[in-house]
């Protein structure tokens, strides 16, 4: 049975201020989705709120995970529920190893059928050499001195080892040069299948150059405005965000 995320209506506030106010959506497992739009626009509030972020506050909607409303669950049981979010900007965790992180963040996420230190590794490398990482990037302590590619390298290794039903990726090309978006782009398409659904939150156009959704959403002031396939990514590149706005918006 496929997966499906619906948000209704969801409406967001960070201290005080209402930064999203009613998106819908919906989102099923085997598509890809980018959410695009200017610079403060709400599209990395739509992350964090889905994912259970405190600071974020709910002021109204639903975030429905075939059926559940998932709003009440903290972070983490959101995701065994099957959410996952990578983060545009990846905090270091010296003296944590990459390898052990992933083996207790997978047992934490799949408590009826943790792995044991062997099999898991067994995992773990079948991923790596899935996303054509180098080995000895899981021995290294968690993000410390890793560059911006190599991050978001960490980012989808973590989704893949997790396996959630559906990844949110907040600004995954971000701080990446030409190369490393190839390469981070080229991980997220050895993931992409039936058994995961995609949201792809960016800024431009650049990344879907590697990555071909199959729906674009365009966020302005906290609401969904338009959506169309590819080629609204295209129309975007070339006219930029303004002419979405409304009227009152651009005086």
């Amino acid at each position: 049975m496929t997966s499906e995320l619906v948000i209704r209506d969801l409406k967001v506030s960070i201290e005080g201020k209402q930064i999203l106010k009613g998106i819908n959506l919906t989102v099923r497992q085997g598509e890809i989705h980018a959410i695009m739009g200017p610079n403060g626009s709400g599209k990395s509030t739509m992350s964090y709120a889905l994912m259970g972020h405190p600071k974020y506050q709910i002021t109204g909607g639903q975030v429905l995970l075939d059926g559940q409303d998932v709003l009440s669950l903290t972070a983490d049981k959101r995701a065994r529920a099957g959410l996952f979010l990578g983060f545009q900007y990846p905090v270091e965790v010296p003296g944590v190893r990459l390898g052990n992180f992933l083996r207790i963040a997978y047992n934490s996420s799949h408590p009826n059928s943790p792995l044991s230190p062997t099999k898991f590794f067994k995992l773990l490398k079948e991923k790596v050499n899935q996303l054509g990482i180098d080995e000895n990037f899981i021995g290294r302590s968690l993000n410390e001195g890793f560059s911006g590619g190599e991050k978001k390298r960490a980012e989808v290794l973590q989704m893949a080892i997790l396996q959630p039903k559906f990844g949110i990726l907040d600004e995954t090309d971000s701080g990446l040069d030409i190369d490393s978006l190839k390469i981070v782009a080229t991980a997220i398409n050895s993931m992409a299948g039936p058994n995961i659904g995609l949201i792809l939150v960016t800024h431009y156009q650049r990344l879907l150059q590697y990555i071909t959704p199959q729906f674009v959403h365009v966020v302005v002031d906290g609401r969904i405005v338009k959506s169309g396939g590819k080629e609204l990514a295209r129309e975007l590149e070339e006219k930029g965000y303004d002419w979405l706005r409304e009227p009152e918006l651009t005086n």
